[in-house]
C-alpha cells in the first residue's frame, strides 16, 4: 500500500510538473521579453532626447540669426522698409502668445497641483501675483536706466559758442545725439531683459524634456520645441537686430545664450532623469515661481516694447492703413500659430 501510494504521489508530481512547465517557460519568456521591450525603450528615449538636442539647437539659433541674415542679404526685409514691420508684429504675436498659452498656464498647473499643501498655495492666487510684480519690476527697471541715462547726457558739460546760431545748431544736434543714445540704450535693455524671461522658460521646458520618461509625450514635445524656439528666436533677433546697436562680441554671446539654453536644458534633464521627481512639492514651487514670473516679463515686453512702439507710437504704420492693418494681420498670424503649438504639445 506504501508503495502504491508513494508511486501515486511521484505521479501525481511529475504530472503536476509537466502541467506548470508551460507556464513557467512562458513567464520567464514574458520576463526576458519584458526585460528587452524596456532596454529598446530606454534606447529610444535617449535617440530621441539627442535629435531634440540637436533640432532645438539648429531650429533656435536659425530663428534668432534669420533678422540679421535677411537684413544683409535681402534688401527689402531691411529695418527701414515696411515689410520688416510686419516681420515684427509677427514676432511680437508669438512672443505674447508664448507668455499668455504656453509659460502661463505651465505655471499655474505646477503652483495649482494637488501635490502641495492647500496652505499657502491653494489660498492666494500666486501665479497673476508674481507675473503681476514681474512685469511691474520689469517696467520699473527700464524706467530707471532710462532716466539715469537721459540725466547723465544732460548732466555733460555743454561746449560754449560765441556765434549764438552756431550754438543752437550744436545744441540741436546734441539734443538729438542725446535722444538716440537714450533710444539705443532703452533698446538694449529690452532685449537683454527679454531674453531673460525666453532663457527661463526655456530652461524649465529643455530639463522636463530631458527629465521625461514616456516615449509617447517626448515625440510631440521635440516637433512642439524645435517650432516654439524658432519662432521664439525670431522674435528676440528682430528686437537684438533692430536699434539696439550691440557689438558684434555682444550679439554672439546673446545668441549663443539663446541657442544652447534648451538643448543645455534636456542634457541636464537626461542627466538627473532617474532622479528628478517633477512632482515633488520643491520642484514645483520653484518652477510655477520661476514661469510665472517668466510669463510677466515676456507679456510685458510684447505688449509695451514691441507692439506699443509699434502700433502706437510708429508715424508710418499709423499713416499708413494698409500697413496697419497688414501688422494686424501679421500680429493675429503669429499669436494664432504659436497657440496651435501648445495643443501640438499637449
Amino acid at each position: 500500500m506504501s508503495k502504491f501510494q508513494s508511486n501515486s504521489s511521484n505521479f501525481f508530481n511529475t504530472s503536476f510538473f509537466l502541467i506548470l512547465l508551460p507556464v513557467l517557460v512562458s513567464s520567464t519568456c514574458t520576463c526576458i521579453q519584458k526585460q528587452d521591450e524596456d532596454r529598446n525603450q530606454s534606447k529610444q528615449l535617449i535617440i530621441y532626447k539627442i535629435v531634440a538636442i540637436v533640432s532645438v539647437l539648429v531650429s533656435g539659433a536659425l530663428g534668432v540669426c534669420l533678422p540679421f541674415l535677411v537684413k544683409i542679404n535681402i534688401p527689402f526685409l531691411h529695418p527701414d522698409n515696411d515689410f520688416y514691420l510686419l516681420i515684427k508684429a509677427f514676432a511680437a504675436g508669438v512672443i505674447l502668445a508664448t507668455g499668455f498659452v504656453h509659460v502661463l498656464p505651465d505655471a499655474q498647473e505646477s503652483l495649482a497641483s494637488p501635490c502641495l499643501s492647500q496652505k499657502p498655495w491653494g489660498k492666494f492666487p500666486f501665479t497673476g501675483f508674481v507675473a503681476m510684480v514681474s512685469a511691474i519690476g520689469t517696467l520699473m527697471m527700464e524706467a530707471l536706466a532710462t532716466g539715469y541715462k537721459k540725466r547723465s547726457a544732460l548732466s555733460k558739460p555743454q561746449p560754449l559758442d560765441g556765434d549764438e546760431e552756431a550754438h543752437h545748431v550744436h545744441g540741436s544736434a546734441l539734443v538729438l545725439e542725446s535722444s538716440n543714445s537714450s533710444d539705443r540704450i532703452r533698446n538694449r535693455i529690452i532685449s537683454q531683459v527679454l531674453e531673460l524671461g525666453i532663457i527661463v522658460h526655456s530652461v524649465i521646458i529643455g530639463v522636463s524634456l530631458g527629465a521625461c520618461q514616456n516615449l509617447h509625450t517626448i515625440k510631440p514635445l521635440v516637433a512642439a520645441l524645435s517650432f516654439h524656439q524658432f519662432f521664439e528666436g525670431i522674435g528676440l533677433g528682430g528686437c537684438i537686430y533692430q536699434k539696439a546697436k550691440f557689438s558684434h562680441k555682444t550679439m554672439a554671446v546673446m545668441v549663443g545664450f539663446f541657442s544652447m539654453t534648451s538643448p543645455c536644458g534636456i542634457g541636464v534633464g537626461m542627466a538627473i532623469s532617474n532622479t528628478y521627481n517633477e512632482n515633488s512639492p520643491t520642484s514645483l514651487v520653484v518652477e510655477g515661481l520661476l514661469l510665472s514670473a517668466s510669463a510677466g516679463i515676456l507679456i510685458y515686453m510684447a505688449l509695451v516694447d514691441l507692439l506699443a512702439a509699434d502700433f502706437i507710437n510708429n508715424a508710418k504704420l499709423i499713416s499708413n492703413p494698409k500697413l496697419q492693418l497688414g501688422a494686424n494681420f501679421t500680429l493675429l498670424l503669429g499669436a494664432g500659430f504659436m497657440s496651435l503649438l501648445a495643443k501640438l504639445g499637449d
